[in-house]
């Protein structure tokens, strides 16, 4: 059976220390650049959310973390570098073992926050 979370600390202490790093960085970057945001579970996953909609989600695998949705944007470089690590339409990969660029989903998160305002 599926392990069901009620918070984000429980679901990142469901991880492997390596893994809890990763998701507790991932975490302060999405808060940093969301202040305000509203931490949750949806999907089983952590979520932020801004006016009760979820904004941006991340979650930690065997192999990889994630971050989901992927932003429409119009910025070419940004664009560029999504491609680096879009592996579905809606998904974001970062593998284990390589770097993780949280500067890169700082990035992530601010345009989800402007592609939301554009709404």
């Amino acid at each position: 059976m599926t392990e069901k979370f009620t918070s984000i600390d429980d679901y990142i202490a469901s991880f492997p220390e390596p893994t809890r790093v990763i998701l507790e960085e991932i975490r302060a970057r999405v808060r940093h650049a969301v202040p305000d945001g509203v931490e949750a579970i949806s999907y089983q996953i952590p979520t932020i959310k801004v006016d009760g909609t979820n904004l941006v989600h991340f979650a930690g695998w065997t192999q990889h973390v994630s971050v989901y949705p992927v932003p429409a944007t119009n910025d070419r470089a940004l664009k560029n570098e999504i491609a680096r690590y879009q592996v579905s339409k809606g998904t974001l990969k970062f593998p284990h073992g390589k770097p993780v660029p949280y500067d890169f989903i700082e990035r992530v998160v601010d345009a989800l926050l402007d592609q939301r305002d554009q709404l």
